[in-house]
């Protein structure tokens, strides 16, 4: 079977994690340099970068929001940043 990234990313809609993992892990073999494989794969192995400049409080807002008003407020904040 020929890995590429389209059936890692196919593997990955269909819920397959473990497979699309496998596949970029073979494409990073033969391509170390694959910008896409590496993504793919450190999202999927749950490898997150460290931003530095994030807002903490706004990113728990954003997690915790359940009410259409606080969807509200947030897209506001998003508009004027």
């Amino acid at each position: 079977m020929i890995q590429t990234i389209t059936l890692a990313s196919i593997y990955e809609l269909q819920g397959f994690k473990k497979e699309a993992i496998l596949v970029y892990k073979n494409i990073l073999q033969k391509e170390p340099d694959n910008t896409d494989a590496k993504l793919g794969l450190r999202r999927l192995s749950g490898i997150k970068r460290k931003f530095s400049g994030v807002n903490e409080n706004m990113k728990n807002f954003f997690i915790n929001m359940d009410t259409n008003k606080e969807f509200e407020e947030f897209e506001r904040w998003l508009l004027w940043k």
